[in-house]
């Protein structure tokens, strides 16, 4: 082997044993600029992080990853090259790229088209793209790989990833960005793409150890990785912008300063797309610590019911909630407090189309007749179809119904929410240790947030009305008079009856 041969051999093996070399050295000769690693304090770039995952997926240690990082740190460049130089290592291979919609996925597609049509890549590997192909989203190498492009929730007619039968690494599916980031908040959107990743995507593999890759960064609680991770059969590479040591994972893209002004301005946006975590940081409004579990129920002074009804225009998941509460008096060993609490006696969940809902409020409702203490109100927030079920109510004797109105002067949700709060925070709203709700309505309430970044409220709605109505407002029951009340009574009706003299005085001056 000549010197030339000798140096072109080395620099093929160092080519293909390093996708961080490849990488850097097929940008630059593409773009002309460098790529860029990036310098974080306290770790080692994320670049080489992403990069010694994806070698475990070639070597065939890996075959589900998850790898979730920050917008704009240069997730897509590593995904395309790494298409590209697995084609140089493994010329037969079979991949599918997809992502959110199909014009995104062609455009990389294109790109690692053009990175395996350079000079510099014909010169130290013998792939070739074939005469024939000039579609940017699909195309074969004349060595029997191939590489299309797909969108989520399109169809994939007679193609696959990977090689039947084969024992060496035979390409996969990627997947770079699944959800779009404003459409992941739709529920028939966002199940639409987890439903058609399992009963589609995933039966596109040519086998059974044929890897499928994610990569992307968090949108909602609810997306398509959160259901993943689920299933403990992925690996997970989670890169949160700033580390559990307060550190920025790319200084040169956003040093901490204006990592901590954006998690500021958009706590939700950041938590998801920047921590990979879709929850702001610090948690929820309500704490789980907040709720009395009782082991036996209060004697209740009232009872009374809150409802809040699906939209009949909303996607058919969202909920409708009928919430069963009694107000009682705090005591302590049996020594009255002088404050009132809130006790939630039951409560119901539940998705049902609006032409039952009638029938389901009444076996609700017959329930919560059979109580020791009868509830005296219902209260329904006034929508579309809480104004037709607070219409049917009101022609049936011994119901008292309050309509619920939401307007600019009762507030946002967010509003609602932490008024609330503070009641919630003195530990004035309880429940049953038996409780066959107990469970779930502590665990919605821990899942509200401050910026409406939680997918269902419906429950949180009625405990709000019900804090209203009973503990702000004393509707249900009127608050107690203390002794200061009285105090203040007693000196108002005096200053009455001197006013009362003084000007009987002036008449008869």
């Amino acid at each position: 082997m000549n010197q030339n041969n000798k140096k072109k051999y080395d620099l093929t093996c160092e080519l293909m044993s390093s996708l961080i070399k490849f990488t850097q050295c097929f940008y630059k000769e593409r773009t002309g600029r460098k790529f860029e690693l990036s310098f974080p304090d306290g770790r080692i770039s994320h670049y080489i992080e992403i990069a010694d995952a994806l070698h475990r997926v070639i070597k065939g240690e890996c075959n589900r990853l998850i790898i979730n990082v920050p917008p704009r740190y240069g997730k897509t460049e590593m995904l395309i090259h790494f298409v590209a130089w697995a084609l140089a290592r493994y010329p037969d291979s079979n991949f599918l790229y997809v992502s959110y919609s199909h014009s995104l996925a062609k455009k990389q597609t294109y790109t690692i088209k053009q990175i395996i049509q350079l000079l510099m890549y014909d010169y130290f590997f013998d792939v070739k793209i074939k005469d024939d192909v000039s579609a940017k989203d699909n195309f074969e190498v004349s060595t029997g790989g191939s590489v299309y492009a797909a969108g989520a929730g399109g169809t994939i007619t007679g193609r696959g990833a990977g090689i039947k039968n084969s024992n060496h690494f035979g390409g996969c599916i990627v997947v770079d960005d699944i959800h779009k980031p404003d459409e992941v908040t739709s529920d028939t959107i966002r199940e639409g793409i987890n439903d058609w990743y399992y009963n589609t995507l995933q039966s596109r593999v040519n086998s059974r150890t044929t890897p499928i890759i994610f990569i992307g960064q968090r949108l909602h609680e609810d997306d398509l990785v959160a259901n993943l991770i689920k299933t403990n059969e992925w690996e997970t590479l989670i890169i949160p912008a700033i580390d559990v040591a307060g550190n920025a994972l790319h200084p040169q893209m956003h040093d901490i300063k204006t990592l901590r002004k954006m998690q500021h301005e958009n706590p939700y946006v950041f938590a998801a797309q920047y921590q990979q975590d879709p929850q702001p940081a610090g948690g929820g409004i309500f704490k789980t610590e907040w709720f009395p579990i009782l082991e036996h129920e209060p004697q209740m002074l009232a009872t009374f019911l809150t409802i809040d009804t699906a939209e009949t225009d909303k996607d058919y998941n969202d909920a409708t909630v009928f919430s069963f509460w009694g107000i009682y008096d705090i005591k302590i060993k049996d020594v009255e407090t002088g404050q009132r609490g809130l006790h939630c006696i039951d409560c119901l969940e539940t998705r049902i189309e609006p032409k039952d809902l009638e029938n389901t409020l009444f076996n609700f409702y017959a329930g919560c007749m059979r109580y020791k203490v009868k509830p005296s109100i219902v209260a329904i927030e006034k929508k579309s179809t809480g104004v037709t079920l607070a219409s049917v109510l009101k022609r049936y004797p011994g119901m008292r119904i309050i309509d619920i109105e939401r307007t600019k002067a009762s507030g946002s949700k967010t509003t609602r929410f932490l008024e609330a709060q503070p009641y919630v925070a003195q530990r004035l709203v309880s429940l049953s240790e038996s409780g066959r709700h107990t469970e779930m309505f502590v665990e919605h309430m821990r899942k509200i947030t401050a910026n409406n970044s939680h997918r269902f409220d419906d429950i949180c709605d009625t405990m709000c009305d019900a804090i209203k109505l009973s503990l702000i407002d004393g509707t249900i029951v009127p608050s107690p008079s203390t002794p200061d009340d009285y105090n203040k009574m007693a000196k108002n009706m005096m200053s009455g009856f001197n006013r009362i003299d003084q000007m009987k005085k002036k008449a008869y001056e």
